[in-house]
């Protein structure tokens, strides 16, 4: 290891390094289940979150429009959701043969990884946030303030390239100083840090992607839902049933993003911890925070799949519309198919007329 550069290991499992421990420490079996499991999960996500996220996004542009916030963050959702699930075949080669794609493609997947991730967790945070104004604004209370005025479809934009602007800065590290290695008798994709910002550097941006990518959408998520529930408690005693299933719905969506993601953050918070203050000096301990890395970072993706369920499937006006495509595209087909059977059949009448002029003409 050059004595200048610092050997900085990212928070994604498949650019950890398996030398940063001594020689006696053999992490060859970490690295056999890596090139097993991780290519497994990967295609797993790619597949399910391609086709959901997908169909939010071919329903909003086709049909929908892009009518309110909501319609315009889901949007945002589904095509960060979509920009990185398509990273994954990169990660899933990576770690069962190696990186062979050169520099630029590290440093390009590296930071489209992060960028996106980040992003689909603060999309998150204005979906709760819109949610919350929106049926503030229903009630008629001056609940949000400035907020208020500044979540409108006017200003809606704004929002946005505000988000992936945050994510962007995020991601910049990885654009800068991600590059190809030798490692582990095979190529790695790394970001390395000069040495007079190694463990500053690493220990704040790590701790910069925990704030902003699980701990502010989760205080968001939390007050806006909160007091989303407690709004729902005065409808009237007739809508307890519809009442009951919105608090549920709201209970899920909590639920759901503190088991993928508190897993893989607070291990991180730890790697951060150790990488300042080294508590970790057993070699089994290290393969268990190896093996334990791989698994929730694997879990924190299975999001991207389950977006579309949570935040777009579920709502009767998203079906609806979604219903409304396949009946046009189903019509469309129809039509299709209706206008070939009469061209054919009028080719077939033509020929047939044809042939008969013909034979009349030759007698």
């Amino acid at each position: 290891m050059e004595e200048d550069h610092y050997y900085y290991h990212e928070n994604h499992t498949f650019n950890f390094s398996y030398d940063d421990y001594p020689a006696l420490c053999e992490k060859a079996d970490i690295r056999s289940f890596a090139a097993v499991f991780l290519p497994v999960v990967y295609t797993l996500c790619l597949v399910v979150g391609l086709a959901g996220n997908a169909l939010v996004v071919a329903v909003y542009t086709y049909h929908k429009r892009l009518k309110t916030m909501a319609d315009v963050f889901l949007t945002h959702l589904a095509v960060a959701d979509l920009l990185l699930l398509f990273t994954l075949p990169f990660w899933a080669v990576d770690s069962a043969r190696g990186w062979e794609l050169g520099g630029v493609m590290c440093k390009v997947v590296s930071t489209c990884y992060t960028v996106n991730f980040t992003c689909c967790m603060l999309l998150l945070a204005c979906i709760s946030l819109d949610r919350y104004l929106a049926l503030a604004r229903a009630q008629s209370r001056d609940g949000g303030g400035r907020l208020q005025r500044v979540f409108t479809r006017r200003h809606c934009w704004k929002v946005c390239v505000v988000v992936w602007g945050v994510a962007f800065l995020l991601g910049l590290p990885d654009l800068l100083f991600s590059k190809v290695t030798w490692g582990s008798n095979r190529s790695v994709c790394l970001a390395f840090y000069p040495s007079s910002m190694a463990r500053a550097g690493k220990a704040t941006l790590e701790m910069a992607e925990v704030l902003l990518g699980f701990l502010i959408p989760l205080l968001i998520m939390v007050v806006c839902y909160w007091r989303v529930g407690l709004a729902l408690k005065d409808l009237p005693i007739e809508s307890r049933c519809k009442r009951w299933k919105a608090v549920r719905v709201l209970l899920i969506v909590v639920g759901v993003f503190v088991v993928t993601q508190l897993p893989y953050n607070a291990l991180k918070v730890y790697r951060v911890m150790d990488s300042v203050y080294a508590l970790v000096t057993h070699c089994g301990t290290s393969k268990v925070l190896d093996q334990a890395a791989q698994v929730t970072e694997s879990l924190a993706l299975t999001h991207c799949c389950i977006n579309p369920i949570l935040y777009a499937f579920v709502g009767s006006s998203f079906r609806q519309h979604m219903m409304k495509v396949a009946k046009k595209f189903g019509e469309k087909r129809r039509r299709n198919k209706t206008r070939v059977e009469e061209e054919g059949i009028e080719m077939s009448f033509n020929s047939h007329s044809a042939s008969q002029e013909t034979n009349t003409f030759s007698i």
